[in-house]
């Protein structure tokens, strides 16, 4: 596993790029990524231009802080119910982008209609009931919608995506994304058309055992 201070910086790196690509603003959305005795997480409300590796908060998976001085996301439950439900998950996103907070307060799943999305994420990616921000309902909604994908809606709110690594949780974050809005432009032409469960499966089984080994777990296609 990475340094403490690796994975810090790495969390920083990704708060500044999720920020430039629009997937959040102001000091909205929050990262994660477990580390040695838990999971680093980026502190509430801070500005991703200006965070440090020394802002970023460690706590276990009880919620209790070790490193940093800062308060940790008040989102911490929902990735901690995450990483208890699934140990295959090594980091969270949660973005607040355009296209899939649409989908997420009309409170319409995205259809599995789009290669690289379901090579990443299973199928495609539900709505979780609706609860308060940072509520243990939230997480627990959250979890279940969730299921063994990689990528879920949380109603009137915004897209939360697991990877086993960060790189590949800000990949997902992307997909999703560009998949919500292919969504919804095409509704303007009839509404799509999705792929198969059967092809679903053999997709996603293609990306776990050849793209994900050959190009690190960060992309496909």
């Amino acid at each position: 596993m990475e340094t403490n201070l690796t994975i810090k910086a790495s969390i920083v790196e990704a708060g500044c790029a999720m920020l430039a690509k629009g997937l959040v603003a102001g000091t909205w959305g929050n990262i994660s990524v477990r580390s040695e005795g838990g999971v680093a997480i980026t502190p509430s409300g801070s500005d991703y231009l200006t965070l440090t590796p020394s802002d970023i908060v460690t706590v276990d998976y009880n919620g209790i802080t070790g490193e940093g001085q800062r308060v940790p996301s008040s989102e911490m439950p929902l990735h901690l119910a995450i990483y208890t439900a699934r140990p295959d998950v090594g980091a969270i996103v949660h973005t607040h982008s355009i296209f899939a907070s649409a989908c997420a307060v009309a409170r319409r799943s995205i259809p599995p209609l789009i290669e690289d999305l379901v090579q990443m994420t299973g199928g495609g990616v539900e709505v979780a009931e609706y609860a308060l921000p940072g509520t243990k309902a939230l997480a627990e909604n959250t979890v279940k919608a969730l299921g063994d994908r990689q990528a879920v809606l949380m109603a009137n709110h915004g897209l939360v995506a697991c990877g086993r690594t960060l790189k590949e949780a800000m990949l997902i974050v992307v997909l999703v994304e560009k998949a919500a809005e292919i969504y919804v432009h095409s509704q303007a032409l009839g509404g799509p058309q999705v792929l198969s469960e059967q092809d679903i499966q053999i997709m996603r089984q293609f990306y776990l055992e050849h793209y994900q080994k050959r190009q690190g777990g960060i992309s496909c296609g």
